[in-house]
């Protein structure tokens, strides 16, 4: 590994702005490493290295680089947000090759914080899937490239646990940011309803954040406080929480297995050793939650793929349009949210943190995932992604944070959530847990 691409964005940057190393020098080391991994990988759509270069020199110049705090990071967009001059392809053969005119306000306000984009990341059709494959390419697992990097974040959170950049944007909908991360044991964090700007499409009715992925809890702090506009908040230390250890699947019928139910117990004993109040509680989960969670999220896949030609998408993405259509007109009234938030919030008046799972087993094959039938897909991703949704029809934060290693030897994870604007706690929780219990932040190079 190369002396700058593996380093972290908060030593990047600081870096940059005392001229220990130039901007281009940290792009041109991430771009040979994108070279020497991604083939196996397969992370990126498309690598910017001629503009990333270019942007590299610019900021070298920039008149307050020591004022920036992603001076000369390189980071990777999910392909479904707009980046000026690239086109948004959205992991379809749909969608069209214009390039954008102008950054998502995420990209915006990165690029205003010195950071430079060096590609843009694979993803499902649509991001409706928890596997990355597609005509664009296939995310694997940087741990085992058998494996999905997951999804829909996929290809994101690929290039940050290889070391391809340091952080990457991603959003999530129904755990697109939180899957993947726990895949390949990397941070990624959901904000709750409006801390970081939306204006994405029809933003699945408000349930999709955009939110960093990133390999340590203090780079998340601060790519997500470049998100969301607010002053960087330095790590402080937690008081005294009432966290309840959950191990219970959300959804009936979807078990968890061992390895994940014991990840989350370990966790909450570290977290007791640390001084805080630990139980086993099991929130309040409806029998019709499963329901929900499908009409939302099929709804917001009919409202996105109804401006698209029907012949270009693939059959699962289509039986997954045309199934949203007949829950469209309940799923825009809003009930079915504010009736399981209603059901939840004594919960969280009872208990600081709920502490779950990150998912209930390993990630499936990496495979051509799109080209199988609708069922397959939603029985897989089900079948092992039961514990986010939830959190995405709450509007509520939550986290993934790299806790373990399984018997096969791929990163092991746990989810932390919380009420509303509750972030900084979530992330000060997450350092305890790091702090304890420490985790290599790349997976090994071939």
């Amino acid at each position: 590994m190369s002396s700058w691409a593996g380093q972290s964005a908060e030593q990047i940057a600081a870096a940059v702005r005392a001229k220990t190393v130039t901007p281009r020098e940290v792009v041109e080391e991430h771009l040979a490493r994108i070279e020497l991994l991604d083939a196996r990988v397969g992370a990126f759509r498309k690598v910017r290295a001629r503009e990333a270069l270019a942007e590299a020199e610019a900021l070298a110049t920039h008149p307050d680089l020591v004022r920036l705090p992603l001076a000369g990071v390189p980071v990777a967009v999910k392909d479904n947000l707009p980046v000026r001059g690239e086109s948004t392809r959205n992991g379809s053969a749909a969608t069209p090759d214009a390039p954008a005119t102008e950054d998502h306000p995420t990209v915006a306000r990165l690029r205003a914080a010195g950071a430079i984009v060096v590609g843009l990341t694979n993803v499902p059709e649509l991001c409706v899937f928890g596997t990355t494959d597609g005509v664009h390419g296939t995310a694997r697992n940087p741990w085992d490239t058998s494996r999905t990097a997951g999804g829909s974040s996929g290809g994101s959170a690929a290039a940050v646990a290889a070391g391809m950049v340091p952080l990457a944007l991603g959003n999530d909908g129904m755990g697109s940011l939180r899957i993947p991360a726990a895949n390949c044991g990397v941070l990624g964090v959901k904000p709750g309803d409006g801390v970081v700007p939306r204006e994405l499409g029809g933003g699945w009715f408000g349930l999709s954040e955009n939110g960093p992925l990133a390999t340590t809890v203090a780079d998340a702090r601060l790519m997500l406080s470049v998100l969301s506009g607010a002053p960087p908040r330095p790590a402080a230390g937690t008081d005294r929480l009432k966290i309840a250890v959950s191990v219970r699947s959300p959804l009936a019928g979807v078990p968890v297995t061992k390895a994940w139910r014991t990840a989350a117990q370990e966790a909450g004993k570290a977290l007791t050793g640390a001084g805080h109040r630990v139980e086993a509680a099991d929130p309040p989960y409806p029998l019709w939650l499963g329901a929900s969670a499908l009409a939302h999220w099929t709804a917001g896949t009919h409202v996105d793929a109804r401006s698209l030609d029907r012949k270009q998408l693939t059959r699962r993405t289509r039986t997954h349009a045309a199934l949203g259509r007949r829950s469209l007109a309940r799923v825009e009234r809003g009930e079915g949210r504010a009736r399981l938030r209603a059901l939840l919030e004594p919960f969280f008046e009872e208990h600081d943190i709920l502490l779950t799972p990150a998912l209930a087993r390993r990630g499936p094959a990496a495979a051509a995932w799109h080209e199988r039938g609708w069922l397959r897909n939603i029985s897989a991703n089900t079948r092992y992604s039961p514990l986010t949704p939830v959190w995405n029809l709450t509007g509520w934060p939550a986290l993934s944070v790299p806790f373990g290693v399984l018997s096969s030897g791929l990163p092991c994870a746990v989810q932390l959530v919380a009420a509303p604007h509750r972030e900084a706690e979530l992330l000060d929780l997450a350092a305890v847990l790091e702090s304890l219990r420490p985790w290599r932040r790349h997976a090994p190079t071939p």
